[in-house]
């Protein structure tokens, strides 16, 4: 094990996939050494929105202008300020892989899908990383633009056959053999929280959760907080779950880390699927319409501040993040650019 642990310190990147998979292993009283961040009130602050608008048989409404949204702060009608529609604004992207032993029938097919994913979806500007979740969570490659670096770490990700962590610290063991919460709250807080422009999650998993030390509220907290659109590719085994005696509930709780982030949840039935989800994905990213404005009654108490948008004369289907908290100094950076 510590030969293990030696070769993985000495590469940068190893040395941070170590502490994302070590990082919540940590007593409370140890990671709160580090004082918290100084919060900065900034008197011009803006709220950036990316949305989708479908109408039937959840076909893209595109063309529509400034003047057909409407938009609330904590039910206060707001003053759209920047608006951009069909938005190619920087993509800052991130491939999460389920790689606990549930998946391993379809890992392969996952992982042709997303190379052909990330070769297709990054554009000039753009950025992505791949992670994989199980036991642990472990960053495979960091933010970059080229495509081979990242369709080489998704190529690189394995099965976890023994549902046991690799990694120990101070004796600390993990349990559980799908860390799905801990994976967003990591890439949420550590990977993505200062990135600007688009943020994307991709969830490629069967949605069910084992042994984080993290929760649905804490994960979807740490995406809001970070401006973090959440989408979800749900994969999984029937006879899986059949074989082991166990119910299958991970579909509802990873719709509801989708929608409160503005993202979206794909189910597939089968393998083959799994292409064309990516494929769906793609389309919205290139047909979403970017919103901002400056809030009329900030406070920076760090109070969460719910969002509602509707079209006007329509009842189109609007995907768009729930709130947003109040803290300041984690909106100001996100501004858009006149």
């Amino acid at each position: 094990m510590s030969q293990f642990i030696f070769k993985m310190w000495r590469t940068p990147l190893a040395a941070i996939c170590f502490l994302l998979s070590t990082f919540l292993a940590l007593p409370a009283q140890q990671r709160s050494r580090n004082p918290p961040a100084k919060l900065i009130k900034s008197t011009s602050v803006v709220v950036n929105i990316y949305t989708t608008v479908e109408g039937s048989r959840k076909r893209p409404i595109r063309n529509l202008t400034e003047g057909d949204f409407e938009l609330t702060d904590d039910a206060a009608p707001q003053k759209i300020e920047y608006f951009s529609p069909e938005t190619n604004a920087p993509l800052s992207l991130g491939i999460a892989l389920d790689t606990s032993v549930s998946q391993a029938h379809i890992l392969a097919t996952e992982q042709a899908a997303a190379d052909k994913f990330l070769s297709s979806v990054l554009q000039s500007g753009d950025q992505a990383f791949v992670m994989s979740f199980d036991v642990d969570v472990k960053l495979l490659q960091d933010f970059t633009g080229t495509p081979a670096k990242l369709m080489q770490a998704v190529d690189s990700a394995e099965i976890n056959q023994t549902g046991k962590s690799v990694l120990r610290l101070n004796g600390a063991t993990s349990t559980g053999g799908t860390h799905l919460y801990d994976a967003v709250y990591l890439a949420s807080n550590e990977v993505m929280k200062e990135r600007h422009g688009r943020e994307v999650l991709v969830l490629v998993t069967d949605g069910e959760d084992q042994g984080s030390k993290t929760d649905l509220q804490k994960s979807v907290a740490a995406a809001e907080q970070a401006n973090v659109i959440v989408y979800s590719i749900i994969v999984n085994d029937p006879e899986f779950y059949s074989l082991m005696g166990a119910s299958y509930r991970g579909y509802a709780r990873v719709r509801e880390l989708a929608n409160l982030t503005g993202g979206r949840t794909i189910r597939v039935q089968s393998a083959g699927q799994i292409g064309q989800a990516f494929d769906e994905i793609e389309r919205e990213l290139r047909s979403q319409y970017r919103l901002g404005y400056s809030p009329s009654d900030l406070r920076h108490d760090g109070s969460f501040h719910r969002i509602h948008l509707k079209i006007r004369g329509h009842n189109y289907a609007i995907r768009a993040r729930s709130g947003y908290y109040d803290v300041g100094v984690e909106l100001a950076p996100k501004s858009p650019v006149k």
